[in-house]
């Protein structure tokens, strides 16, 4: 109360002595003078603190999300990927300031009261009317499930089942990124989702960078089990190609991304690498020019190395299975990682049904254009079978 009674003004003195009458101040109209600026610097001052609070209860979850994987991966831990941190690590303070309880590691419901009726906006389109409504989600090199959590909440908002992989040696899956020596043991955990699912079900796969390779890998394996194939700013090859035959390509037009690489010889510098590190100092240039400080920061602690023994690996894709899978591709306009023209270098090669371009997003699209591309995504679902 102290702040509101400076603001009322002192009575003007009179002669004799009578009952003076406080006067209440105006709280409305567009009246100047001491009294309405004082009220707006309270009120810019109070949106000021709210935009500080909602960054920084941003940034706890961020640094506890990251704190729970670097102590997972310490621990050898192999548990899956946990996407509500902020039931684990509540915001401190009264319960008016904490945010509401996150609803992503419950199951979802038709008759979840928090979900609107499942329809895509301004097409009208059921989930029930879809081919499927379980997207699988394939991090690229150096990433892992954790780059996803933007993406996984809008579409499990959306009523969306949503798998996001830790690919052998990624995020908090323990394998030992120097021991992978081939792609089918780096990409097992997308393989064994795959081969658990019922007979007669399908997902969608997003792949992101080097997980549009791992992606195409299982496509040739399981093309009945696949709907739709996403390449995310990632790498989509030709039969008999390698993901550095794809790199290749532009081998003299990207001085950044030979800069950043750091090979790693865990068998000794007379041996091929066994694993790339990126430059931390240069990620930001190179992976996250458009992105957020903060994801930035998550990505950071998080990154572990790329092993190398897959990115040689040649593909062996057939027509009648990886060709049968319907495909579809996302240009990153921004990216400095994989470069527009290379990303046209790889669709003209071998042609997509359909080509989206996102303004603005860089090579990490799930944390500078997560609206974007979860409509796209939404797009891609609601296309019907042929």
């Amino acid at each position: 109360m102290g702040n509101l009674c400076s603001l009322f003004a002192p009575p003007k003195p009179v002669k004799k002595r009578r009952p003076i009458k406080k006067r209440q101040p105006s709280l409305s109209g567009s009246g100047s003078g001491p009294n309405t600026n004082r009220l707006n610097r309270f009120r810019s001052t109070s949106s000021r603190r709210d935009n500080k609070f909602e960054d920084a209860v941003t940034q706890e979850q961020a640094h506890a999300a990251a704190a729970i994987l670097n102590r997972q991966q310490k621990n050898g831990g192999s548990l899956p990927f946990e996407r509500s941190a902020s039931q684990r690590h509540p915001v401190s303070g009264s319960k008016k300031n904490q945010l509401p309880r996150s609803s992503s590691s419950r199951s979802r419901s038709s008759t979840d009261p928090l979900l609107q009726p499942h329809q895509f906006l301004n097409q009208g389109v059921k989930l029930d009317d879809l081919e499927t409504n379980h997207f699988v989600l394939i991090h690229g090199g150096g990433f892992g499930a954790w780059c996803w959590y933007k993406t996984i909440a809008l579409l499990e908002e959306d009523g969306y089942k949503v798998t996001a992989i830790d690919l052998a040696g990624c995020g908090i899956n323990s394998f030992n990124i120097n021991g992978i020596a081939s792609l089918s043991q780096y990409v097992k955990p997308l393989t064994d989702v795959l081969e658990k699912l019922p007979i007669g079900e399908k997902v969608i796969l997003v792949g992101h960078d080097f997980g549009g390779a791992c992606m195409s890998y299982a496509m040739e394996l399981f093309p009945s089990k696949i709907s739709k194939a996403v390449f995310l700013a990632a790498a989509m090859l030709c039969n008999g190609q390698s993901t550095l035959d794809m790199f290749s390509l532009q081998a003299g037009q990207n001085d950044l991304m030979r800069k950043a690489q750091i090979f790693i010889y865990s068998n000794g510098s007379e041996n091929p690498p066994t694993a790339i590190d990126l430059d931390k100092s240069l990620i930001r240039e190179l992976l996250f020019n458009q992105s957020p400080s903060k994801d930035i920061a998550l990505a950071s602690v998080s990154m572990r190395s790329i092993p190398f023994a897959p990115v040689l690996e040649k593909l062996s894709l057939s027509d009648g299975n990886y060709g049968s899978v319907r495909r579809y591709y996302i240009e990153t306009l921004e990216d400095n990682a994989i470069p527009v023209t290379l990303q046209e270098n790889m669709i003209n090669s071998s042609p997509p049904e359909k080509v989206y371009r996102l303004k603005g997003a860089d090579h990490a699209p799930f944390f500078s254009k997560p609206q974007a591309l979860h409509k796209l995504l939404l797009e891609i679902a609601s296309i019907r079978p042929t």
